[in-house]
């Protein structure tokens, strides 16, 4: 078992230190994980410790201790985020939209927007904005595909209509994308991705991570062998670790 996709610093609001960073690996080992992936958003840049976390790793040799970041994608700023993932050996790089177009969607103050907003029309513009972010090269991975999903708002169209140009682009590129049980604790109330784009992406061969999105040490590894559940019923056989950027396999058995 493995999380990919755990934030040290939350919502910013406590320092990278060593007993934040011990309380993150305690519940992962609690939890009989078998690699952890710290993944900050990149707006906390200033606030990060790679080698904090490398040298409390140490501690921890049962436990491959990984060091990522969920970089915000705008078409705009590909030199920014190039920037930031080239001044440290990271191990996967996570490529998220949270906003397109000034609209940042997935803050509780603009749920009632997405009432207001046509929603065929913002789902398009999300997975064009996701399409652009797998074709960058930036990410080895794709975070919570379906996240515009996330206060239950549903198009009218066939979601696997919308997302299929995102996903082609995901495979052709060897993307990697997450199961992200945070979902289930938003409004929408399931797992980024739904299960029928999941069986669309198996059959597709692209492969799976797994993320808690966990923003607090309690969180780690949360629902975790739920979403495993759902991949092996799907089908899928193994996942996706990384190690500087090369993948790491694991049996999903």
């Amino acid at each position: 078992m493995l999380d990919l996709h755990v934030h040290l610093l939350g919502h910013n609001d406590r320092e990278a230190n060593r007993e934040t960073i011990a309380a993150f690996l305690d519940e992962a080992t609690r939890r009989g994980l078998k690699e952890i992936g710290f993944a900050d958003h990149d707006y906390y840049w200033d606030q990060m410790n790679f080698p904090m976390i490398r040298e409390v790793a140490k501690d921890y040799p049962h436990l491959a201790v990984r060091i990522g970041l969920e970089a915000e994608y705008r078409p705009h700023e590909e030199g920014r985020i190039k920037n930031l993932i080239e001044q440290f050996p990271f191990d996967f790089i996570i490529g998220s939209v949270h906003e397109f177009d000034g609209w940042v969607f997935d803050i509780p103050e603009e749920e009632h927007m997405h009432w207001k907003k046509d929603i065929d029309q913002f789902y398009s513009r999300y997975f064009e904005v996701v399409t652009l972010a797998a074709k960058s090269g930036l990410f080895t991975t794709i975070g919570h595909f379906d996240l515009i999903k996330i206060f239950g708002a549903r198009p009218s169209k066939d979601i696997l209509a919308l997302a299929d140009e995102a996903l082609t682009v995901v495979a052709e590129q060897g993307l990697v994308l997450e199961v992200n049980t945070n979902g289930r604790y938003k409004p929408v109330q399931e797992f980024y991705p739904e299960r029928r784009l999941i069986e669309d992406i198996h059959r597709r061969g692209i492969e799976f991570t797994l993320g808690s999105d966990a923003h607090c040490a309690g969180n780690v590894g949360r629902d975790l062998s739920e979403a495993s559940q759902l991949l092996h019923e799907v089908g899928v056989k193994s996942l996706v670790g990384f190690s500087r950027l090369d993948k790491v396999s694991y049996s999903l058995d």
